[in-house]
């Protein structure tokens, strides 16, 4: 009996030090006191934000956050998917060795990817700016990707893709009709994943960008200079919300998909559902 509640304990301590401090965000982003007291409920912070005279460098960042995210993680999972794909299809040790290859990146700090890519463009003389940030992103994002594609190539029916080629399907069309439906909920977590890891990351994004902000160097650079600007509340808890319902819908898309392979389970074994 004391066991159980120590662990329960446990367990709510962990969670209360984790989303404590998320919690106390987005409390006070519904007041408009520069620093972290209570002056009234107020929607002000969420007012300013959006009004160009008063958060015009925010709104700034923000938009080159997005752009910078939504084209390395589309770009990222398109070469996810095919690098997958060709991973799995090579012998044993290619394989293993590919696989081991891919995963450097995440391994590796951040820090040090980040340096190598400044080097890289420094050694072509390619200025720094949106281009070096967003392929940055890419060679950062692209390995979360394949992590997340190459367990549903793994659980895949290689027959599908097989009969797709004896009836007269090109490799290509096979690859779309065949293969690609088979590893959408991977494709499509691999893509938020990256998305949000874009969205998220500073250390590489710090040593390969030169004349714009994204988020975090803005964020990074206003702490330094005098503090947090009360907005920034307002956005960040907003940022949570966007995440938290991204999250809902991979998770519906996975069900989804899980309960309609359920269904084409039974019906092969002749069970009702």
């Amino acid at each position: 009996m004391v066991k159980k509640i120590l662990a329960k304990g446990y367990v709510y301590l962990v969670l209360l030090f984790l989303y404590a401090p998320i919690a106390v965000l987005v409390i006070y982003s519904f007041t408009p006191a520069a620093t972290m007291q209570w002056q009234g409920f107020s929607f002000e912070l969420y007012q300013k934000l959006f009004d160009p005279a008063e958060s015009a460098d925010i709104l700034a960042a923000l938009k080159n956050t997005l752009i910078i995210a939504s084209i390395s993680s589309v770009i990222s999972t398109l070469i996810g998917i095919f690098a997958s794909i060709g991973i799995y299809n090579m012998k044993n040790r290619s394989k293993e060795a590919m696989l081991t290859v891919s995963k450097i990146p995440m391994m590796n700090a951040e820090i040090v990817t980040g340096v190598s890519l400044m080097l890289l463009f420094l050694l072509f003389g390619i200025p720094f700016g949106m281009v070096t940030v967003i392929i940055a992103h890419i060679v950062f994002c692209t390995p979360y990707v394949i992590l997340s594609i190459m367990p549903k190539l793994q659980q895949m029916d290689n027959n599908l893709y097989e009969a797709a080629l004896d009836l007269g399907c090109t490799p290509m069309k096979a690859l779309f009709k065949a293969v690609l439906p088979q590893i959408m909920s991977g494709v499509v977590s691999g893509f938020f994943l990256a998305f949000t890891l874009s969205i998220d990351d500073f250390v590489v994004t710090i040593f390969n960008i030169q004349g714009i902000n994204t988020l975090s160097t803005f964020i990074y650079a206003d702490a330094a200079k005098n503090g947090l600007t009360p907005s920034l509340r307002a956005l960040s808890t907003m940022i949570l919300v966007s995440v938290l319902l991204l999250l809902i819908i991979v998770n519906i898309f996975s069900h989804r998909e899980k309960k309609s392979k359920n269904k084409a389970v039974a019906k092969t074994k002749g069970v009702k559902i």
